[in-house]
């Protein structure tokens, strides 16, 4: 440690530029995308950003303490914060395929009720208490929304809103059509739109057991480079000393990058593109789209 005395400070700097430009990079690859602001997952968000960044300081310091490279602490707690953001989405998948499944199954009960000789209104309701639990509270809220005399359109469209799905938006046009129109065959739309749900869901289910393999060999690939790393700066000091030195520090920071690259790339090809919701509606007071 006494040799990076004199460099320590510029070295930590350096590390934190590498680390900033690689977040940077990401942000630039990977978009931003302006959407109104929804209060009911903004807090929960900003509190795992919060907790997992400390969780990533901490790693850092244990980097620091056992390398004592300011690089690699740097990188090191930068991976442990980014970690969900690039390994993860596994739950993010399983609740989007979830709510796909609630949604086709509500759709084929709704079919098998208004078959009934029902009407709309009531149909809606009854069909409530037996749906999924992915989708129930969105039917709890459209029942109220009905029960205190909403019209029907607007208690669609709202529903539409609160599950934010594309494959929601088509059932719910289908309904808002038929609502407005009054027309004959509802079934057998209800029947078509079911049937594509479940294909969809089929397809979902399948990328999403591809997908598992792979994100866990990532994970033990990374895994493994990690413990690496530490286990011969900590068995074997004298085979990484030059990377105590600030050159050191600074192939360790292109090496440290390169990885960063790496993984960002594998989690951009990872990424689904679903549609966009066509059934949307502008929030007042806002005056642009989606960017």
């Amino acid at each position: 440690m006494d040799r990076m005395t004199p460099t320590f400070l510029l070295t930590v700097l350096m590390g934190a530029a590498v680390g900033g430009g690689v977040l940077l990079l990401y942000v630039a690859l990977r978009g931003v995308e302006l959407r109104p602001p929804a209060p009911n997952r903004g807090r929960p968000l900003l509190e795992r950003l919060g907790r997992q960044t400390l969780i990533g300081i901490g790693a850092g310091v244990v980097v620091l303490a056992i390398t004592q490279w300011p690089v690699a602490a740097v990188g090191g707690g930068a991976l442990v914060a980014a970690w969900p953001m690039l390994f993860g989405g596994a739950r993010a998948e399983r609740e989007a395929i979830a709510r796909l499944e609630g949604l086709a199954a509500w759709t084929e009960s709704l079919r098998d009720t208004i078959a009934g000789a029902v009407g709309l209104e009531q149909a809606i309701p009854a069909t409530v208490y037996a749906a999924a639990p992915s989708v129930q509270p969105q039917l709890r809220m459209l029942a109220d929304r009905l029960r205190i005399r909403m019209p029907m359109p607007e208690a669609l469209q709202r529903f539409a809103d609160d599950l934010d799905d594309p494959s929601a938006d088509l059932v719910v046009a289908s309904l808002i059509l038929n609502s407005r129109l009054r027309g004959p065959g509802l079934r057998q739309v209800l029947s078509s739109l079911a049937d594509s749900a479940r294909a969809e869901l089929d397809m979902r289910q399948r990328v999403f057991a591809g997908r598992a393999s792979t994100r866990r060999s990532i994970q033990i690939v990374v895994g493994f480079s990690l413990a690496f790393m530490i286990g011969l700066s900590v068995v074997n000091r004298e085979y990484v000393e030059p990377y105590g030195t600030a050159m050191g520090q600074v192939v360790l920071a292109v090496v440290i990058g390169l990885f960063a690259l790496g993984f960002m790339w594998m989690r951009r090809l990872s990424n689904i593109e679903v549609p966009d919701r066509f059934l949307v509606t502008a929030s007042p007071g806002s005056t642009g789209g989606r960017s």
